[in-house]
């Protein structure tokens, strides 16, 4: 259950699991709130302090001296605009270095809305509307995310990184010629390693695996090594190679990970799907526990109930579904919808049809197009026996010509149940071709 949450992105936390950061004591939370009080009474959000591994990078003791210097130009000049657009992209980072998303989402959505308040000119105006459309991205608001990148995009149409929210605004929400657009779009002004990414994920939905692999390579090498974006986009690579069955390929995209970029937790997570896959369960369970005592991402949890259930631990593996569906109610609260990671929790783990049924119907309410949101409705029919409804949301599953082998491998299971025995097979035939792991995926 890899890319359990994709933007943990997002994507992330919780009282069930010892948290990352100490609280303060609450007179030192006073001083803080009026040492970052601004002039009409708005309190700069604090910089979350690292623990763990995140603490003893170079980086962190930047990130604390840029965030101490930034503020104090905003707390002497709060008309100092680009100062705020600085601490939001510091926080933007914070949060997909450190997955506290719980703390940074809802701050820099405050931060940015004090910002616009001020009226600023449209340079200024654009970033704060650029980086609002991010942060709705990785709170799933897509069609806020959508909205908000719009109107960005008219304050600044050459801005190669606006496209970049479209795209992903528009594939989350299905329109897909739309996302190609602006993906094209893109790639005209900059063609660098956020618009490769885009092709690359394009490419992959469409049904263009190895073409998925040559733009995501590109990607790639038009990264820095160490940089976390390069690290996102390396494992990512890994991530494509996994789910068309070349393990060794995708291995080799995680190492390469930790190597630029040490304790990635994301990679680390890579390499215990692969270790489970290869049969190493121990291995898997360890390399999945050094990922949680990095971050407090939920995907990682889940694996880790996944592995419990498949063992036959069956207490540990309800007891961590339910800190995982206790992280995720966390979450939601901060402005999180969950919806579909709901409905693959209690679909896959829980058993728990009519409840994910409940799920999956919110998301297609929102986002009725969506070929994943269709997959996981056609599973959940299918489960169900509801064999009318699970063809139904199949032929929208498959309505961009997607190869991926779990895809296969749940069309295959659907039209051998309704009788087209022939055509199952053969698509059961490809999944296993493509990935031998589909089918115990897609069950």
């Amino acid at each position: 259950m890899k890319q359990f949450i994709k933007i943990a992105t997002g994507i992330i936390f919780a009282t069930v699991v010892a948290l990352h950061f100490t609280s303060c004591t609450d007179s030192n939370a006073a001083k803080k709130e009026t040492s970052n009080a601004v002039s009409n009474g708005y309190q700069l959000p604090e910089l979350l302090i690292r623990q763990g591994e995140l603490s003893k990078t170079g980086e962190w003791a930047k990130t604390q001296e840029v965030v101490n210097a930034t503020k104090e130009k905003i707390k002497s000049n709060p008309q100092d605009f680009p100062s705020y657009i600085k601490l939001a992209e510091i926080f933007v980072n914070e949060a997909r270095v450190t997955g506290e998303h719980g703390h940074y989402y809802p701050a820099i959505l405050g931060l940015l809305e004090n910002l616009i308040s001020k009226k600023p000119d449209n340079d200024i105006m654009f970033k704060a509307l650029s980086l609002k459309s991010s942060v709705y991205l990785s709170l799933h608001q897509f069609a806020t995310a959508k909205e908000t990148a719009t109107q960005a995009m008219q304050l600044n149409p050459n801005s190669a990184q606006i496209y970049g929210a479209l795209v992903d605004a528009n594939v989350e929400l299905g329109n897909y010629p739309e996302a190609v657009k602006m993906a094209e779009k893109m790639m005209e002004i900059r063609p660098d390693l956020i618009s490769y990414s885009r092709a690359s994920y394009l490419r992959e939905i469409h049904g263009d695996p190895k073409g998925a692999i040559e733009a995501m390579n590109l990607a790639v090498q038009s990264g820095y090594a160490g940089y976390e974006n390069l690290a996102w986009t390396r494992n990512t690579l890994g991530e494509i190679h996994e789910t068309y069955g070349d393990l060794s390929s995708a291995e080799v995209q995680y190492k390469t990970t930790l190597e630029e970029r040490p304790g990635y937790p994301f990679a680390l997570a890579g390499l215990a799907s692969i270790e489970k896959k290869k049969g190493n369960i121990a291995d898997a369970e360890k390399l999945l526990h050094e990922a949680c005592a990095i971050i407090p991402e939920v995907s990682f949890y889940a694996d880790l109930a996944y592995i419990y259930k498949e063992t036959g631990r069956k207490e540990l593996s309800d007891k961590t579904a339910q800190e995982v569906l206790a992280m995720m109610a966390d979450d939601e609260a901060k402005g999180h919808v969950m919806n579909l990671e709901y409905a693959k929790l209690y679909m896959n783990l829980i058993e728990d049809y009519d409840k994910a049924l409940e799920y999956v119907k919110k998301e297609l309410d929102a986002r009725p197009m969506n070929i994943d949101v269709n997959k996981v409705a056609a599973e959940i029919y299918y489960k169900k026996g509801d064999m009318a409804n699970a063809e139904t949301h199949l032929a929208l599953a498959l309505s961009t010509g997607s190869k991926n082998p779990e895809l296969l491998m749940v069309a295959g299971l659907i039209n051998i149940a309704t009788g087209n025995k022939t055509q199952g097979e053969l698509l059961v035939k490809l999944a296993n071709e493509s990935n031998p792991y589909a089918f115990k995926a897609s069950l």
